[in-house]
């Protein structure tokens, strides 16, 4: 077995090979040459090393002034809390060099060994049911990848799937966001310790990063480098597909998802991510026909009702799209005589009629709607001021649906709004609408 060269000094580890520096499950970006000064001066700590012998290693005979190290010391100061004056880490030796003052430690990290068969079927159990994108099959899911990590606490994948399960807690509502996202951040960062080369650790750090956080390029490096180690992960292909959608990159994003379906044929999330790459192109009838096939999967999935009943409602045929809700109602166990109610007030005036009944419920506390969906009931109505106010409260929530503001046709009613455009520099998708734009 040969090991990973680790090392920690204060509050860091390094790992050289990995090209990572981190302090406390925080991942700190180093200029390439920065990190390559870093390794060489920890990997010769204690001792004076001289400038000439930095730059001829660091930069391999290429002519470079000797002023570049002090641009990098000072960069990799700044990135290690550190203070030139009275320093902790690096030590400047005037005239002559750099030292590195830190103790450091050598941590070889050896491959484990395979964990048992009862640990590789629970985490593939979890993984067949969060691959289903079920509310009724998520909380098994959690179950079965929890059950494996109390068998083995050292296996990597079984912290990824439970990060990657408990966003989709997030996403379905079953949780409150910002405990979900907690979560689900502790478990990849656990993951990623435990092994740097598990590609699922870094598709479940890239779902954190991208849902709850918004950081698009971070999202976008953390499932490259999951692609680079496992170039057959359909949750990266995914997750990559739904984040070059949100920003715009509609043709790329289904292209993406059609190579998630190459390697799940019979998911119904991967069938109901293409579903929403129609929906985003306003190809609506391919968006049924998509999640019309994940019904074919499993008859009962409210997901794929709600992507039927959304494609009628954005062509206009409004009776077409209540009798879809009332089919996802009755499969979500909604009691008969509940939906009478809802059908009468369709029956006596229409769409616009139910949208006022259902705000009139959420003022008087009958229903908690999400802001986001507050927010679309009056769009419909043409209550923009109402609209923005519970959008921008919808974005203060990190309500991670809204990461398809930039592009998901239920907003076009907003989108000539002037308020609007704030809302999505918030979100940094100011360039993703005109992106989605032009493609379509």
């Amino acid at each position: 077995m040969t090991g990973r060269e680790v090392y920690t000094f204060g509050d860091w580890t390094l790992d050289a090979g990995e090209r990572r520096l981190s302090a406390g499950g925080r991942m700190v970006s180093l200029a390439p040459k920065a990190h390559d000064v870093l390794v060489y001066l920890v990997r010769h700590a204690g001792r004076l090393v001289t400038k000439a012998e930095l730059l001829e290693q660091v930069w391999a005979g290429a002519f470079v002034e000797e002023g570049i190290l002090a641009v990098h010391v000072s960069a990799l100061r700044k990135a290690l809390g550190d203070v030139s004056a009275s320093p902790r880490i690096i030590e400047t030796v005037p005239r002559s060099g750099y030292r590195l003052i830190a103790r450091v430690a050598a941590t070889p990290v050896l491959p484990r060994p395979p964990a048992s068969l009862d640990v590789y079927e629970l985490v593939g159990r979890g993984r067949a049911g969060w691959l289903f994108a079920s509310r009724t099959r998520l909380p098994q899911a959690i179950a079965d990848f929890q059950a494996a990590i109390d068998l083995d606490p050292t296996f990597a994948p079984a912290h990824a799937g439970l990060a990657r399960a408990y966003c989709s807690q997030a996403e379905l509502r079953l949780a409150p966001y910002a405990e979900a996202y907690a979560k689900a951040s502790a478990a990849a960062l656990c993951a990623l310790a435990m092994d740097p080369d598990c590609a699922d650790a870094h598709v479940a750090l890239g779902t954190v990063l991208f849902l709850s956080e918004w950081n698009w390029t971070g999202a976008e490096r953390s499932l490259t480098r999951a692609l680079d180690l496992d170039p057959t992960d359909t949750a990266a292909y995914l997750l990559c597909g739904r984040l070059l959608d949100a920003q715009g990159r509609l043709d790329e994003g289904l292209a993406m998802k059609r190579r998630a379906l190459e390697r799940e044929p019979q998911s119904p999330l991967v069938h109901l991510a293409i579903a929403m790459s129609y929906w985003h192109q306003r190809r609506y009838d391919e968006s049924m026909a998509w999640a019309n096939r994940t019904l074919a999967l499993d008859p009962h999935h409210l997901l794929a009702h709600e992507f039927i009943a959304g494609a009628f409602w954005a062509m206009g045929d409004f009776d077409r799209h209540m009798i879809e809700n009332m089919k996802h109602a009755e499969i979500a166990g909604v009691p008969a005589a509940a939906l009478e109610p809802i059908r009468r007030v369709y029956d006596e005036s229409g769409r616009t009629g139910v949208v006022r009944a259902a705000l009139e419920q959420a003022r008087c506390g009958g229903v908690a709607f999400p802001e986001m969906q507050l927010a679309l009931f009056h769009g419909e109505l043409g209550e923009f001021d109402e609209a923005i106010d519970h959008l921008n409260r919808a974005i203060d929530a990190r309500d991670p649906c809204l990461v398809d503001l930039a592009v998901a046709p239920q907003w076009d009613m907003l989108r000539r709004d002037a308020r609007f455009g704030p809302c999505l520099s918030r979100m940094r998708l100011d360039s993703a609408a005109g992106r989605a734009l032009a493609s379509s």
